[in-house]
């Protein structure tokens, strides 16, 4: 029998282990399971602090104090109720330990990302730009604000209706400042209602900015980006309402949103709209791609941010993170063709690489 502190563990626990008794199975004496008793000196007295059925062969205490020696006796309990000692085993003293070696594969993992993240940031710092697949509602934007300079309305941009404190709302405030450059380029009118006075003003200073990169601050008209409501219907019937008075172009609803989502789209698709949906929230993606011409789906919205940004980190943590992805989706197809052959070849080598290969990314 020994009791030892438990491996790659926060602390605060010591794992019992013990040799099955032979009466295991053996007629009127056979053993039902085991009681494990502890004690802070190995004169006692013992206490009860668990207990294991009969088969099994090891118990963790999670009840001990760090620091603390602890003393422990089992004892296998019949059916009669006869009770049977082992030896004292201990002192066992537990402890935090710093890593987990069991998850090795999880620091290789994020070691690799992390060095894809870096390496990608520093090619975009010398001014190389990655690679980024073409996404349709990106390329969209061009249209959208081309037809409504041609038409001479206005484009509606939503950044959703969550504070800044939302990832979803700073990428679509780095969006906006792209659609605000091209509006002030072409001299086309940008409305951005908003929902909370935070945003406002961050969306303000954005389209600021954006207006003198495009060497047009003339264009800039403050009021035009506004503050409605914080309430998220009484926000939505203000911007509602200002489609169905103002008649915009283009509106683009880029950010997060829920249950407005549908209201807002098919509002803006009644006045023949063209339209660019986009949020992380699943549950409303369905709306936006019903009522919307195009849709930024999920990571896309986010892809899109990093792309229009320009920013040497946010496109190097894209390209990490989009390596990690090609990572995982190899590990898995070869994972599963490894198991499929496996289970129809004698090739023992087939099934070892697998079950490493499962090991290596499930940790099993």
């Amino acid at each position: 029998m020994t009791a030892l502190d438990t491996p790659n563990d926060g602390g605060g626990s010591i794992t019992i282990k013990w040799g099955r008794s032979p009466d295991e199975g053996a007629g009127q004496k056979t053993v039902v399971g085991y009681e494990i008793l502890r004690a802070g000196a190995p004169e006692g007295p013992f206490k009860s602090v668990g207990f294991a059925s009969a088969g099994q062969t090891s118990y963790r205490d999670p009840s001990v104090k760090d620091g603390e020696a602890s003393f422990y006796r089992v004892v296998a309990v019949t059916e009669s109720g006869e009770r049977g000692e082992s030896a004292i085993a201990g002192p066992a003293v537990s402890s935090q330990q710093w890593f987990n070696r069991d998850r090795w594969n999880i620091l290789l993992i994020s070691g690799f990302l992390f060095a894809a993240v870096i390496y990608f940031i520093e090619r975009g710092r010398r001014g190389e730009r990655p690679f980024v697949r073409r996404i349709a509602g990106l390329d969209a934007l061009e249209e959208a604000i081309g037809r409504a300079t041609e038409m001479g309305r206005p484009i509606l941009f939503s950044p959703g209706t969550q504070d800044m404190n939302d990832v979803q709302t700073v990428a679509a405030i780095t969006i906006l400042a792209h659609v605000a450059r091209k509006a002030a380029a072409y001299d086309t009118r940008l409305k951005v209602p908003n929902r909370f006075s935070l945003v406002m003003t961050t969306a303000r200073e954005t389209v600021k900015e954006s207006c003198l990169a495009a060497g047009r601050p003339d264009s800039y008209r403050e009021d035009d980006i506004f503050y409605i409501s914080d309430e998220q219907f009484g926000y939505v019937a203000g911007v509602s309402g200002m489609i169905v008075r103002e008649q915009p172009a283009t509106c683009l609803y880029l950010g997060a949103f829920f249950a407005e989502s549908l209201v807002l789209a098919e509002m803006g698709n009644s006045i023949g709209a063209i339209q660019i949906g986009g949020t992380a929230q699943p549950a409303q993606l369905p709306f936006f791609v019903a009522a919307c011409d195009y849709t930024l789906i999920g990571e896309e919205l986010f892809a899109a941010s990093a792309y229009l940004s320009g920013e040497p980190h946010q496109l190097g943590s894209l390209k990490g993170q989009d390596l990690g992805k090609v990572l995982a989706l190899s590990g898995i197809a070869a994972g599963s063709l490894l198991a499929t052959f496996a289970a129809f070849s004698s090739w023992p080598f087939l099934e070892t690489a697998a079950a490493g290969l499962r090991s290596f990314f499930m940790n099993r």
